[in-house]
């Protein structure tokens, strides 16, 4: 884009240049941008931030797959990404990314053009009331006015009054005030001419800003005390801030998505059990408890439960629920990221948690413990029989190479799959969990690792699971960070986000394996409700939905390298073999 101090007058590209300029200016690293025309001011803008080397900047047709990507780097990195789109039905296509970052406590920034306020309501083009449009999920919106510049003045007056607005919106955003991190809606609308050549201060003003204290390069930082699943978060509350919780009742700690490390060090000072969700991001260390349903549920374990300590959002058992739910337990529940939880409605709130002094219920944890030895799970193939394969005796000999041949061709099933991910993924490593079936299986039987977990759980839906994991993935792997980006998903939520397959030539290539577990439909109604009033036609028509999409055409279609596994050893071989770019990985699974 050209820099021209005499050019014609560009109230639009001003306005949309002191906007940018002012996110960037305060740690703002990545945009995401739909093409339109309303909104071209701000995005030839972040055209030029790129060319400058200040941002990443990413375009996607699709606003839905935009908004999530920025989902996705704002939950790696703590910082918000920057949206833009252009006005009308485009707007809409955000609220999806919207309500599930506000559920989440995710930080978002949403960018919206429009037309100006004497065109809404009449009848014009690609308009509709935009204002207003996400207010049940925002931490701040704003319809900002109408740049209308002429002269130097004023333009220093508008420029200081954009740079404003920059800053109260990512406080918001980023949860620096008395409500969580969250997305945030800035409404611009603009009057024609649309864009102009951008001011010869943008890239000055764009970089002049410091980072906010205890940032990365790439804006990541501290977001809250109770826990790390979205950023690098605080894992270590400051003693005079946090509530005591001392030793005497029987104590449980519950990690739900996005918990963090915060939880897994609590449990380990109080000497507590570790209910952590494999989606928690606190699957690790001593006290973790294996195959928590059964012993949450069990009389002389979960029936003596006394009181609860949650850190996170816990959403994928029923039988947490409960427990939270008993009017019985004393239930502590850490402020996160996201909403948050009192499913008893006498939950006490706190900001940050630390354990008493004094020696903990070791008879309680024992108990715990053996518990859970008894219930882990071992589901790495059987080792070779050496001594068989070494043998001259012939029958021993073949029979020891016939179990191993039966080892190589046995199909994958769901505990298969789950467990070739988790062993696959190491600390510089993401996984990404869609909301499937699978999701549940990897809960129940996998057992600790401390690895980066990523999952869209504020409202568990299937929407952006793909885009979700790409901004993740770019986000990870900047300045050539080593590392891969693994999505563990089923096919119905592969389907519903296909179109965040396509990248644009030219981007930055991510390190992102999409694993498909590919049942032929959504075989997650099969353990519902619905499953036992619907008759098998009802069932396939309106639940199942049974579909004969071809995903290496797919692949083939959208450039990415395509496997099909249907062995574990030939899964293990894709997964740990190096690759440089996009896989997608097909996984044929039993209903």
């Amino acid at each position: 884009m050209v820099l021209d101090n005499a050019r014609a007058a560009a109230p639009a590209t001003d306005a949309a240049a002191a906007l940018l300029a002012g996110l960037v200016s305060r740690g703002v690293r990545h945009i995401v941008v739909s093409p339109g025309s309303r909104s071209q001011a701000l995005a030839l803008v972040a055209v030029e931030l790129e060319r400058q080397g200040l941002v990443h900047l990413h375009v996607r047709i699709d606003e839905r797959v935009a908004g999530f990507t920025a989902l996705g780097i704002g939950r790696e990195t703590g910082m918000p990404a920057v949206v833009v789109c252009t006005s009308g039905t485009a707007v809409a296509n955000l609220v999806p990314a919207a309500l599930e970052a506000h559920h989440a406590g995710v930080p978002l920034l949403l960018l919206t053009a429009d037309r100006p306020p004497e065109l809404r309501g009449v009848g014009a083009n690609q308009t509709t009331r935009q204002p207003g449009l996400f207010r049940s999920a925002v931490r701040l919106e704003a319809d900002l006015a109408v740049p209308t510049v002429t002269d130097d003045d004023a333009s220093s007056a508008q420029t200081a009054e954009l740079d404003a607005v920059a800053a109260s919106a990512l406080a918001a955003a980023r949860g620096q005030g008395a409500r969580a991190a969250g997305p945030v809606h800035l409404n611009v609308p603009f009057r024609e001419p649309l864009a102009g050549a951008a001011p010869s201060w943008v890239a000055e003003r764009a970089a002049s800003g410091a980072r906010p204290a205890g940032e990365n390069a790439d804006g990541s930082g501290a977001l809250y005390q109770g826990g790390g699943g979205i950023g690098e978060a605080d894992v270590a509350p400051q003693a005079e801030a946090a509530y005591v919780v001392e030793p005497g009742p029987r104590t449980v700690v519950v990690a739900g998505a996005d918990a963090g490390a915060a939880a897994e060090q609590f449990a380990h000072d109080g000497g507590f059990p570790l209910i952590a969700e494999i989606v928690s991001g606190s699957r690790f260390g001593r006290q973790i408890v294996h195959g928590y349903r059964a012993l949450v549920n069990a009389p002389e374990l979960g029936g003596r439960i006394e009181r609860a300590v949650v850190f996170g959002r816990p959403t994928l058992s029923r039988e947490v629920t409960r427990l939270l739910m008993r009017d019985d337990v004393e239930v502590i529940a850490v402020r996160g990221p996201g909403e948050p939880v009192n499913l008893n409605g006498s939950t006490l709130a706190v900001d940050a948690v630390r354990a008493g002094v004094g020696e903990g219920d070791r008879a309680w944890l024992g108990e715990w413990m053996r518990a859970s030895r008894a219930r882990a799970v071992d589901l790495s193939p059987p080792a070779p029989d050496a001594d068989g394969l070494a043998s001259v005796v012939p029958h021993e000999r073949l029979g020891a190479i016939n179990a191993e041949v039966e080892v190589m061709r046995a199909p994958l099933d769901r505990p298969a799959l789950v467990d070739a991910l988790w062993r696959a993924t190491w600390p510089h490593d993401r996984l990404v969990f869609g909301s499937s079936r699978i999701v549940r299986v990897a809960d129940e039987l996998l057992g600790g690792k401390k690895v980066a977990v990523h999952s869209n759980r504020g409202l568990a839906g299937i929407d952006g699971t793909i885009a979700t994991a790409t901004g993740v993935a770019l986000a990870s792997q900047v300045e050539e960070r080593p590392g891969v980006t693994r999505l563990l998903l089923g096919d119905l939520a592969f389907l519903h986000d296909v179109g965040a397959l396509m990248l644009p030539p030219g981007e930055t290539e991510p390190r992102l394996q999409v694993v498909v577990g590919n049942d032929g439909g959504g075989t997650i109604f099969d353990g519902l409700e619905v499953a036992t009033v619907a008759g098998d036609d009802a069932m396939a028509r309106v639940q199942y939905t049974p579909h004969t999409a071809r995903l290496e055409q797919l692949a083939l279609a959208f450039g990415w390298e395509y496997h099909r596994c249907a062995t574990r050893v030939a899964l293990d071989q894709v997964l740990t073999a190096p690759t440089g770019g996009r896989q997608l990985i097909e996984v044929p699974l039993p209903r």
